[in-house]
């Protein structure tokens, strides 16, 4: 990628100086002529020749690009369930996310799936009756947890 870039650095330097040598000799004679045609077609095939390299630079460019946006899009939903997070306010167990679950202590994936398929709860307490989780996960959490 950056031999690339260095590639059509060196060419687009190449082109200024052919054309700045080019331009300071404004006669048009016959020498000049030949000049001119021989100078663009230097520059087509240089061109012709890195146009390859400058096509897979674009193709690596935009999946780095989109590679960059699905990261910076998982960033932002991280940020917008932590803002949503709050633990002042016990969850729901009848609505709680598998998310929210899992932001309680302890709790992992399998025990928040566990938690939403054996909806709906009368009390919070059904946990531990239901043996969903054990009595040991359940002192972690009862404070932070409700059946409403």
């Amino acid at each position: 990628m950056k031999s690339c870039v260095l590639n059509v650095t060196k060419l687009g330097c190449m082109l200024i100086l052919v054309t700045a040598a080019v331009g300071c000799n404004s006669t048009t004679t016959e020498d000049q002529r030949r000049r001119d045609e021989k100078t663009r077609e230097e520059a087509a095939k240089a061109t012709e020749r890195i146009k390859p390299e400058l096509k897979e630079a674009g193709k690596e460019l935009g999946q780095a690009a989109r590679e960059a946006a699905d990261d910076a899009r998982a960033a932002a939903q991280g940020v917008k369930d932590g803002w949503s997070r709050d633990h002042s306010h016990p969850l729901d167990l009848n609505t709680a996310t598998e998310s929210d679950l899992e932001s309680l202590p302890g709790i992992t994936k399998t025990d928040a799936e566990r938690i939403i398929r054996n909806r709906p709860y009368r009390s919070k307490n059904e946990l531990v009756n239901k043996r969903i989780i054990s009595e040991e996960s359940y002192d972690r959490i009862r404070d932070n947890v409700t059946a409403d």
